[in-house]
């Protein structure tokens, strides 16, 4: 049914005050022909900040077509980079660029500096992506040129973001923060629209994920939730995009239970973008596998697979823990040789060095140790170099160096406790226990186990240690339990109550088992425990 003339004003009003749902409601009531060109451009502007992404596309189009029409090519440009920016932050290049090459055609039609502005800073960070770091340079020059004319707080902020952004795959990382710090001040005066806001922020932030620096990430993320309650801010998909670069901070602090519900949610109000939501998916799957949830972490892998979020090397550390240590090295390989951002490449090391040392591949542990202490050295990322100091520790730790490994483990774990990175500080006291055992330090190895397997629980976590040799079928120390008890004719509850666990881990962890035993029943499980002497401890 048609809206009548007063749901029309209560929409533009609501579109006025932020409220994204009412007004895209009723919005929608009425007949696209009863709509003014700017009733559409709210209409699906109010579409995009929830997530409907092609519903915002049809409307964007719509509106763009009717200030060409009317020869508002001024109005027109600025309608066409909008447009472009929701594409690019929606994770669709391709759309992106279209919508760039009409706005420069535009721009160049009725030459403008501000649109120009706009258009160079979308550019520069589409050219980032694309992997023409070279041009987005050049594009992050031009703008500031252009910015030095308008001398406007928010276009010194885009250019700061793009200038800041363009240095950081020439491993000019100091002065790439320092320029995107610089960006955030305008942001957080509120002299920037809110969309370009926005965008500096999931630029800035997304920088801190990449290069692991989590600390200055807490510092823009805590920030960012403070705008977000801005009336124009608070039901703006931009929280939700950037909530899943925020589960690297709750993952490093938080129950995995709670994360792995907020990132479901988060996903479910995502919306129609696919790029941003292999994204998620992925994070879903890490925590996942983290948990010891294999099933699950499978099942979140592959969806991020098929929405274009290739999951490495989440997906190689858990073949790696299944045993298939040799599929997850090839995995991992081919991951790393067809990489080309080489920011990416090195978030892919650590996990390369522990499938070698798994492997019993010391060389290739090695070698890639000294490619991460390398990378952590060129991009001087806190991240990077506490990933490089647990490598080193243990590679010496499996060459049985183990008085060299102590110390640099203790300084992996002191810059781990920085961050509050917890589950990289229990496997940091995992392999100190080992090193302190095969030094004869018996306490001491009881007492870096006992923190690993604290932290362990509290976060909800499964240690990620691959199948050993050694544990029948490749089972984990707590599957071997679990096993056993239920060969013994022990129930769910039962097992729970003796391990002091829920009654659901027990059933992830039988899960777990039949997997990796290729059973398919508890009776089988049972019969495969007698056959190889899988007896209950005390």
């Amino acid at each position: 049914m048609a809206a009548d003339g007063t749901e029309l004003l209560a929409a533009r009003d609501a579109y006025t005050r932020g409220d994204w749902r009412a007004a895209y409601d009723l919005f929608g009531r009425s007949q696209e022909h009863d709509l003014t060109t700017d009733d559409l451009s709210a209409y699906g502007m109010a579409a995009w900040r929830l997530g409907h992404g092609r519903r915002s596309m049809q409307l964007s189009e719509h509106a763009f077509n009717r200030l060409i029409s009317a020869g508002e090519t001024h109005n027109a440009a600025m309608k066409a980079v909008e447009v472009a920016l929701q594409w690019f932050n929606g994770g669709d290049l391709t759309i992106a660029r279209v919508w760039l090459n009409r706005a420069r055609r535009l721009q160049d039609k009725e030459p403008d500096d501000q649109i120009l502005a706009y258009v160079l800073y979308v550019d520069s960070l589409v050219a980032i992506d694309e992997g023409r770091n070279e041009v987005a340079a050049q594009l992050a020059d031009e703008l500031h040129q252009v910015t030095e004319r308008l001398n406007l707080p928010g276009f010194n902020a885009l250019c700061s973001t793009a200038s800041g952004v363009s240095k950081i795959p020439f491993a000019r990382t100091s002065e790439a923060f320092a320029q995107l710090d610089e960006a955030m001040m305008p942001v957080l005066a509120d002299q920037v629209p809110v969309d370009w806001a926005g965008d500096i922020y999931c630029a800035v932030i997304y920088e801190c994920h990449r290069l692991a620096d989590l600390g200055r990430m807490k510092t823009w993320f805590e920030a960012m939730e403070q705008w977000r309650t801005g009336p124009q801010v608070s039901a703006s998909w931009y929280g939700t995009t950037c909530e899943f670069h925020k589960m690297d901070l709750h993952s490093a602090t938080k129950d995995y239970r709670q994360v792995e519900e907020r990132l479901v949610n988060a996903l479910a109000a995502m919306g129609d973008f696919p790029a941003t939501a292999g994204k998620g998916y992925y994070e879903l799957g890490e925590i996942r596998r983290r948990q010891g949830n294999i099933d699950g972490a499978r099942t979140a892998f592959t969806r991020a697979r098929e929405l274009g979020r290739e999951p490495q090397p989440g997906e190689a550390l858990l073949r790696c823990h299944l045993g298939e240590t040799a599929a997850a090295a090839s995995d991992l390989r081919i991951g790393i040789d067809s990489e080309h951002d080489p920011i990416n490449c090195v978030r892919l090391l650590p996990a390369a060095v522990e499938i070698a040392l798994a492997r019993d591949r010391i060389d290739e542990a090695e070698h890639y140790c000294a490619e991460l202490e390398a990378a952590a050295e060129k991009f001087d990322s806190p991240g990077f170099r506490a990933w490089a100091l647990q490598a080193r520790g243990e590679v010496l730790v499996k060459q049985g160096r183990e008085t060299e490994a102590l110390p640099i483990l203790q300084d992996a774990l002191r810059r781990y406790r920085n961050t509050q990175c917890r589950y990289e500080m229990a496997q940091v006291y995992d392999v100190m226990a080992q090193a302190r055992r095969a030094c004869g330090d018996a306490t001491g190895a009881e007492s870096d186990t006992a923190s690993a397997e604290s932290i362990y629980q509290q976060l909800g976590a499964e240690p990620n240690r691959a199948a050993s040799t050694e544990a029948p079928g490749g089972l984990t120390k707590r599957e071997v339990e679990v096993l056993a008890r239920i060969a013994a004719g022990a129930s769910n509850r039962e097992v729970a109550k003796q391990l002091f666990i829920s009654e659901k881990t027990v059933g992830r962890h039988l899960a777990n088992i039949y997997v990796k035993l290729g059973v398919s029943s508890r009776t089988a499980a049972a019969a495969w425990a007698h056959e190889n002497k899988v007896l209950p401890t005390a």
